[in-house]
């Protein structure tokens, strides 16, 4: 019964709402082109050319007519008609009412943190020599994980010339790409019944991105190893170079590198070029097995690798992402060669669509070890697998730290383990996290 009402728990009821809604642009453009979709927008847009108070009022027109039928008896038919004659005229009137010199824009930012607010700006600029007035504002349908958060926008009057900006505000709470429809922008008619010729924006493309945890401090091993080959686009930080050759000089390079008799022979300034042979190189993997029976945890679990990504990058080690799902995903960063955005990036389109089995990745990483100081090794679930796993990377001569994210209600049935045991409510939590 408890397993039962645990499972209740973990169904995304928002996500089944929208179970017949295409979850992609290109999936709800296939089927707006199809000739049924076609006949259902033709009735919406009908409904929502009236506006909100007309939708109303025709509501209660479709009520009226009921009751005014029997004309004999009740006068009801009179007032049906007043309101007949109204929405027929706004509904007549709304293709006279075009707002051509309006110019507006959309303006929102390209990455956005998941459950954090985000604001879509509006600007508006009016080339008219004559204000605009009574303009409704409609937002765009949110996908299943958005929310609108606040009233809509609203702007009354816009004067000759005028320029204005309106912001409205918004949550998501899954990951990955996303792409919002415009913002549509109609004047009232002059009844207010309904609504003119529609000016819209773009629409927006945007990533949303796990949330960062609160990591402030992690206890690793960092010696360093050699990289054969070295790495040449490295930040320099003081520790014994091997000179590859000699490039063209570029502000910025230092002074002590320049190489005088290839100045003086080609006759512009000549520098050495050097690349590090050695480096801390800390392997960050992440294990997606579980992913899609527990989605808090995945996503707790992508929020701590984000935390602990956050907190590496600040040191002076290169960080190889690893993320075991249907693939093998790899991203190496620090020292200049890669940024916290582009593992962020890589986490957000994380996407378990099956439980992978580590030991059949085991040769597919086995080449990153060699190269590696540490190891940082992120599950959901602890089992056999995951200590053969553990095993062989230490067997590898490289030292593992082993993470698992687990709920409140679960971590007790996690059988016995040396490794470290971080809960989904410390990390939703933004709680200060020393691993």
């Amino acid at each position: 019964m408890s397993d039962w009402l645990e499972r209740l728990r973990e169904v995304n009821y928002a996500k089944l709402n929208y179970i017949l809604i295409p979850s992609t642009k290109e999936e709800r453009e296939r089927f707006l082109n199809s000739r049924s979709a076609k006949v259902f927008q033709w009735s919406l847009n009908v409904v929502f050319t009236f506006s909100r108070e007309g939708r109303l009022l025709l509501l209660f027109w479709m009520l009226l007519s009921v009751v005014s039928i029997n004309v004999s008896f009740t006068q009801y038919y009179v007032l049906w008609s007043v309101l007949t004659s109204i929405l027929f005229a706004s509904f007549v009137l709304r293709w006279f009412v075009d707002i051509k010199g309006l110019k507006v824009s959309v303006r929102s930012p390209s990455r956005v943190t998941r459950g954090e607010d985000v604001h879509f700006t509006l600007e508006l600029t009016n080339t008219l020599d004559v204000p605009i007035q009574a303009l409704r504002i409609e937002r765009p349908f949110m996908p299943w994980d958005g929310t609108y958060k606040g009233e809509r926008p609203k702007l009354p009057h816009l004067d000759a010339y005028g320029t204005t900006s309106l912001t409205t505000l918004a949550s998501f709470v899954a990951r990955g790409e996303h792409y919002i429809d415009a913002f549509t922008i109609r004047a009232l008619t002059p009844f207010g019944m309904c609504l003119g010729k529609p000016i819209a924006t773009e629409g927006k493309h945007f990533l949303v991105i796990p949330k960062i945890a609160n990591v402030t401090h992690i206890q690793i091993e960092q010696t360093q190893k050699y990289q054969p080959g070295g790495v040449a686009l490295a930040s320099i930080t003081g520790e014994s170079r091997e000179l590859v050759g000699l490039r063209p000089y570029r502000p910025g390079d230092p002074i002590r590198d320049l190489h005088a008799k290839s100045w003086a022979r080609l006759g512009i300034p000549v520098v050495r070029e050097y690349q590090q042979e050695y480096f801390t190189r800390i392997g960050i993997i992440i294990d997606t097995k579980g992913g899609r029976s527990d989605e808090p945890v995945f996503e707790a679990t992508l929020s701590l690798a984000a935390g602990i990504v956050a907190q590496l990058s600040r040191g002076e080690a290169l960080l190889d992402l690893l993320v075991i799902g249907d693939n093998v995903h790899q991203l190496t960063l620090g020292r200049s060669l890669g940024f916290l955005d582009q593992a962020l990036d890589l986490l957000a389109c994380v996407d378990p669509k099956k439980d992978p089995e580590l030991m059949e990745l085991q040769p597919r990483i086995s080449d990153h070890m060699e190269r590696l100081s540490s190891v940082i090794f992120i599950s959901m679930q602890w089992e056999p697998s995951h200590e053969h796993f553990t095993s062989w990377i230490d067997s590898q001569g490289v030292r593992c730290k082993s993470l698992i994210v687990a709920s409140k209600r679960k971590k007790d049935r996690l059988p016995p383990t040396d490794a470290t045991i971080i809960e989904v409510e410390d990390i939703e939590a933004q709680k200060e996290l020393v691993l």
